[in-house]
């Protein structure tokens, strides 16, 4: 049996985890260590953790003495995160769905999260399309998820999201994780990513029209970009914007899908929603 690691179990064991909230509580001390120390090294001078359940994460990102807003869905996490911390002036609870609920606007945040699996795609899709000012994310995922964000062009995790989340940010996977270091046991593995803004990340307007783009260029993996394409844009207009019509999306570069995007917007505005 994998111990606890943490210094106060009670809070964990006071929190009744919930698979409809998605809840998986991290209870290994090395990868609590490494998400806060990789979280409080960025200088962003606000700190939001998505997901803090029992506020194992939450204690000690406390200690560091920067606002801290807490977001979580669960009513009874929000209740003991009131017990435990409702008392320290710069500790703020939002409870909402991390997808939609308002953040308050202000200066860039260091973000951390042990993301709810069913819901880990939206919330960083969220983060990544809504203009919200960060320095550095620390979040934990399925591991297939983060394969999929640190994918190759060429292979089976390579996709939609592999292409916006680096187009956004420079990603390094620091810690890779068993069933055994959460409570209760998930069934798949799991990874901790860290992003950093790139200085070249497309603007939001760029980020939502490439969103738009990949989704239907992937729509049929096996498919070709002018079969997936087919009835809203043709060999030739494909081949404009820099994509090959026979290809296939999964073969297609993070920077080309930019290029195309920027192109489309200004060649094929009809293709883009208004």
């Amino acid at each position: 049996m994998v111990p606890w690691g943490v210094s106060d179990p009670s809070p964990i064991a006071r929190l009744r985890p919930k698979k409809a909230f998605g809840q998986n509580f991290l209870v290994n001390e090395g990868a609590i260590s490494t998400i806060v120390a990789a979280a409080l090294a960025a200088p962003a001078p606000r700190l939001l953790e998505i997901g803090p359940g029992p506020g194992v994460l939450t204690e000690r990102l406390l200690a560091d003495g920067r606002p801290l807003w807490a977001v979580d869905l669960d009513p009874e996490a929000c209740g003991l995160l009131t017990d435990r911390f409702g008392n320290q002036a710069h500790f703020h609870l939002l409870q909402g769905d991390a997808v939609r609920i308002p953040l308050p606007p202000g200066e860039p945040w260091s973000v951390i999260g042990n993301l709810p699996y069913n819901a880990a795609t939206p919330i960083l899709a969220r983060l990544l399309t809504e203009g919200l000012a960060w320095d550095r994310m620390v979040l934990m995922f399925q591991l297939e998820v983060a394969q999929k964000l640190m994918g190759v062009p060429g292979t089976k995790a390579y996709g939609p999201l592999s292409v916006l989340a680096q187009l956004c940010a420079k990603l390094t996977r620091l810690v890779k994780l068993g069933p055994g270091s959460f409570r209760p046991a998930p069934k798949v593995d799991s990874a901790v990513v860290q992003f950093e803004p790139r200085a070249d990340a497309p603007s939001l307007l760029e980020r939502r029209a490439l969103l738009l783009v990949l989704h239907r260029s992937f729509a049929h993996r096996r498919k070709t970009l002018a079969n997936n394409w087919q009835g809203t844009l043709g060999a030739e207009a494909l081949t404009n914007v820099g994509l090959a019509s026979a290809l296939r999306a999964e073969v297609v570069a993070p920077a080309a899908w930019l290029e195309a995007t920027r192109l489309l917007l200004i060649q094929h505005p009809e293709v883009f929603p208004s």
